[in-house]
């Protein structure tokens, strides 16, 4: 029987070809995703690079924590799972509130993987070894790293709000890996580098996610927003693959793989013992496991 692996919002983008790198190194993979006309032709696209049990998937919208809590019952029903790639993420040009009445940008790119990750451990334990994947970005180096409440002071700008939030998350990624070590399930975070995505096409080319200062600059700033998201999701996947099979990895964890494929240095704050404490604070005040 094959490995289990799941790749959340794997229906296009770097998921998509997340979920065929694992497809194509032997993974029974679960594609996560909320459409399910887009899940159905991502499917086919896996399997026709498949080498080992076909893919299928399964329909959540994960910027809803109960929705999220319904896909790990789910999941954790179909045995023990080998790899877990938190791949969603989302960045929005207004502030937004989830459905669960939290900011969306913190919603979907840490409370989400978050809870599926705390709810699928027992799974990922039982599948060892086995390794969890949080997708993470460049974009944590601008954000602010006060986590006292879930929004920072100040006004909202889109692209600060995601790299804060996805910050959030590495700094969650690490300490998963400590709280894990001895266990024979590893953590990393894989750094995409950015590509032309729904996502970036879709918010990066607006003034109004970066902060007024960056506005004045706007020609400049969006010109390296083009040139750091150029790359296709193909290139764009390779730190996700790396980080989930290269055996290079064994017996290591909480460690970040840059978008070359080999470990980088964390970024500014990552390890901050107070930023940890409010993370993990509000984490479980507004996603209980």
């Amino acid at each position: 029987m094959s490995a289990r692996a799941v790749v959340t919002a794997g229906t296009g983008g770097i998921g998509l070809e997340t979920a065929k790198g694992l497809a194509e190194r032997g993974y029974a993979v679960t594609v996560v995703g909320r459409n399910a006309e887009r899940g159905a032709r991502a499917v086919e696209e896996v399997a026709s690079v498949a080498t080992a049990a076909a893919p299928r998937f399964v329909a959540a919208d994960l910027a809803s924590l109960q929705e999220v809590r319904a896909l790990a019952a789910q999941l954790a029903t179909e045995g023990p799972l080998r790899v877990l790639v938190n791949n969603v993420g989302a960045m929005f040009e207004w502030r937004r509130q989830s459905v669960d009445g939290v900011e969306a940008s913190f919603a979907v790119n840490h409370l989400s993987p978050y809870l599926l990750t705390e709810l699928l451990l027992e799974q990922l334990r039982a599948g060892a070894p086995g390794r969890i994947v949080n997708v993470t970005s460049g974009a944590v180096g601008l954000a602010k790293r006060t986590f006292d409440s879930v929004e920072p002071p100040g006004g909202y700008y889109g692209f600060h709000w995601y790299g804060r939030a996805k910050l959030a998350h590495l700094i969650y990624t690490l300490d998963l890996a400590e709280r894990l070590r001895g266990s024979q399930v590893a953590v990393f975070a894989a750094d995409p580098g950015g590509a032309a995505t729904a996502m970036t096409s879709g918010t990066m080319t607006s003034p109004k996610i970066v902060s007024p200062p960056l506005r004045l600059l706007w020609p400049l700033v969006r010109r390296k927003f083009e040139r750091s998201t150029a790359a296709p999701a193909s290139v764009a996947a390779r730190s996700s693959v790396f980080a989930a099979t290269d055996a290079s990895l064994d017996g290591r964890t909480g460690i970040l793989i840059g978008p070359e494929t080999v470990p980088v240095p964390l970024p500014r704050g990552a390890e901050d013992p107070r930023a940890l404490e409010n993370v993990l604070r509000l984490s479980r005040r507004l996603a209980p496991v």
